[in-house]
């Protein structure tokens, strides 16, 4: 069980959660604005898809990368992963990710019926499809003929499920409309995710040339690598903020609001740190407080948004 526990890597879930969080709490108070209802059972269906989406993206990337030989080649020994080690057979880790993937189906069903029927058929069959195409995604980073994640498009399909669908997706789920502002939280989300992904490749950057992994890192180059990682984890609270003043908090008296604007000095620490690191392998430990921080990001947004009207 422990080796199944290591394989679902936690330390990913809230980076996972921090998008549902965002789209939900900004619809928990656009919806309080307009006398609407905000439901718990959405919320709660949505975490736990998340939840499912974001194991069955480990499990597949570990089922992916032992069985095409990445994660035997790893430099950083503490990522080499469960089926590289022998510790989890690839069939054993290929019949999880089955078993996680009609779970992840039954789950988002669950919650679209939810969230749409009877009142909204068309969107509970778009959704439906959305979520099958989020599940699609979660394995073919590294699994099939052409992993996306192996010819550096890695970043892109992050940026689109991790951010916009995660955020504008939840927010739809409770609104039933669609806002332009939210692609700005969407955004900043979609950027951490990014900036985590991009972590990962910096680390890996020379195990992966070895093993045909072309990801963005890799084809930038580590120097070019970190300036995108500065820029990602630069524009985020911009976004926010941005987010904020359009919908007239700058002008309020309510400037509670703004106590995500807090983030600024971690952030710049961050950066700091990150940027003096002179070995790939270095960054490890960077990984895991960028998504602490993408989830405090979102937790603080709505909080500012709910709790100090």
């Amino acid at each position: 069980m422990i080796d199944w526990i290591k394989a679902a890597r936690l330390r990913t879930l809230p980076l996972s959660l921090s998008g549902i969080i965002m789209g939900a709490f900004i619809a928990k108070w656009r919806l309080y604005g307009e006398g609407g209802t905000w439901d718990w059972k959405i919320f709660a269906l949505a975490l736990l898809v998340t939840l499912f989406y974001q194991v069955l993206s480990n499990f597949a990337n570990d089922y992916g990368d032992g069985v095409k030989g990445t994660d035997a080649k790893r430099i950083n020994e503490a990522e080499t992963r469960a089926v590289a080690s022998g510790k989890i057979t690839a069939k054993q880790m290929k019949n999880a990710v089955i078993i996680l993937s009609l779970l992840s189906f039954a789950a988002t069903v669950a919650l679209l019926y939810v969230a749409f029927i009877p009142q909204y058929m068309n969107e509970f069959y778009i959704f439906i499809g959305l979520g099958v195409a989020s599940i699609l995604a979660a394995i073919g980073y590294t699994v099939g003929k052409k992993p996306y994640g192996y010819m550096g498009l890695g970043d892109i399909f992050v940026f689109i499920f991790f951010g916009l669908v995660s955020v504008c997706g939840s927010y739809f789920l409770f609104t039933k409309t669609f806002s332009w502002d939210i692609l700005l939280p969407g955004t900043a989300v979609g950027m951490m995710s990014m900036a985590v992904l991009n972590l990962n490749n910096m680390r890996d950057i020379e195990s992966d040339r070895h093993t045909g992994k072309h990801t963005l890192a890799l084809r930038l180059g580590f120097k070019n690598a970190m300036i995108y990682e500065m820029i990602l984890l630069q524009l985020p609270l911009i976004l926010i903020l941005i987010f904020l003043g359009l919908n007239g908090f700058i002008q309020s008296q309510n400037y509670y609001v703004f106590i995500v604007m807090i983030l600024l000095f971690p952030f710049a620490k961050l950066r700091r740190s990150i940027m003096s690191v002179k070995e790939p392998r270095e960054l490890d430990p960077f990984l895991k407080q960028v998504g602490i921080l993408t989830f405090v990001m979102a937790l603080l947004t709505a909080i500012g948004l709910n709790f100090f009207k």
